[in-house]
């Protein structure tokens, strides 16, 4: 076989901190043969974020910009940075200015990514904008991509979903990680954080407005009153955190609660929990809620959750943030503790429902490849 020259692949997001489109891309990126395929991100973000460092060890480069960003800075940067084979964008609308230069400097395959949904805005100027970046994004893009058929209505338009060069891509995860429950780790959490054989309901997720985690403080001051030992885990980080803890404690729960912070050990947090709790404004699809699952912990999840996030293994329960506060405390303490102990059954429905890594990882080079010159079977296991 003729000697192929590395793939190259130019990534844009907000910042790689510890989030759902960034933790799958790292899950991606760190099970690819970086030899023979290397991405680099562009971040709009000055900070070092969560990832930054663990990319520059894989080989990748962080290059930093403002959010504000134009069409030529982008197009300096492929330019500086590249040659590149493909940039593959993850930033809602501004997809559209990453996929117009890429265009302009010539890169072959140009990816927009739908990974979340967002309500409707009647601001005249907000319409005037995805509008116009809709129109770019459908007309530059070599390739759509979208985590759940809503996502993808809201950044290609209905139209855009049923072009040929639209795909469905499922969040992959490495779901093999969490199957097996950490028993030494847990035990050693609960012990240092003082939950005992406290029932815990936990939440992972930034501290954002889409997240909701004001109306968890309502269904934590309902449970209470129920039984004031139950705890609320708490895992992340963002903006809004500070102003949560000020609320916990105004509404006197705040020893329910624990703020953990990010965490590395996303298995030991999901397995110290008896039922996750994902009340989202908005959604994607939900990264967590696949972990959660692969973990067997019951979930109870909003409307805003995707369909395609629920494996159909009996895990998922779903009510609307207009039942309230008490009807999801109600459901919550029912489902608490009934989590699901058969392994095969979970990684059945992986497998079923195409959330396997391997699987992810060959359908963006697949994606890529095309790029890159010699059919796909001559390369994928090259690459891998």
């Amino acid at each position: 076989m003729d000697e192929i020259r590395p793939i190259r692949i130019l990534h844009v997001v907000g910042a790689m901190n510890r989030a759902g489109t960034e933790t799958m891309l790292m899950n991606i990126y760190r099970n690819i043969d970086h030899d023979k395929i290397q991405f680099d991100f562009i971040s709009y973000s000055k900070e070092e974020a969560h990832y930054d460092q663990e990319i520059k060890r894989l080989g990748g480069k962080i290059i930093k910009l403002n959010r504000t960003s134009s069409v030529k800075e982008i197009y300096q940067v492929i330019k500086k940075y590249g040659p590149y084979d493909a940039v593959h964008a993850h930033t809602l609308f501004h997809c559209g200015i990453a996929i117009f230069a890429a265009f302009l400097a010539g890169v072959k395959i140009r990816i927009s990514h739908a990974h979340t949904t967002l309500d409707r805005s009647d601001q005249l100027i907000k319409k005037l904008y995805i509008s116009s970046m809709r129109n770019v994004i459908n007309r530059f893009s070599t390739h759509l991509l979208s985590c759940s058929k809503q996502a993808g209505i809201y950044l290609f338009g209905e139209k855009g979903i049923h072009q040929p060069n639209y795909f469905y891509f499922p969040n992959v995860i490495n779901y093999f990680d969490l199957l097996n429950k950490p028993q030494k780790e847990v035990s050693q959490f609960k012990l240092q954080e003082g939950l005992g054989n406290s029932l815990i309901i936990g939440h992972i997720g930034r501290f954002i407005k889409a997240k909701n985690h004001p109306f968890l403080l309502e269904i934590m001051k309902s449970i209470v009153k129920k039984n004031n030992a139950i705890k609320l885990l708490l895992v992340g980080d963002g903006d809004f955190r500070q102003k949560i803890e000020r609320d916990a404690k105004q509404a006197g729960i705040y020893d329910n609660i624990r703020f953990v912070g990010i965490r590395e050990d996303i298995p030991t947090m999901l397995h110290s929990m008896d039922v996750f709790v994902f009340p989202s404004i908005y959604e994607g699809l939900g990264l967590v809620l696949l972990e959660a699952q692969a973990s067997g912990v019951p979930c109870i999840v909003s409307e805003a959750i995707q369909p395609e996030a629920d494996l159909n293994i009996g895990l998922v329960s779903k009510l609307s943030l207009a039942d309230g506060a008490d009807d999801w405390g109600e459901k919550i303490l029912e489902r608490a503790g009934q989590k699901e102990k058969n392994l095969n059954k979970i990684l059945e429905s992986f497998e079923k429902n195409d959330y396997s890594l391997n699987s992810g990882i060959t359908k963006l080079l697949n994606i890529y490849q095309n790029s890159h010159g010699g059919s796909y079977e001559k390369c994928i296991n090259h690459l891998l």
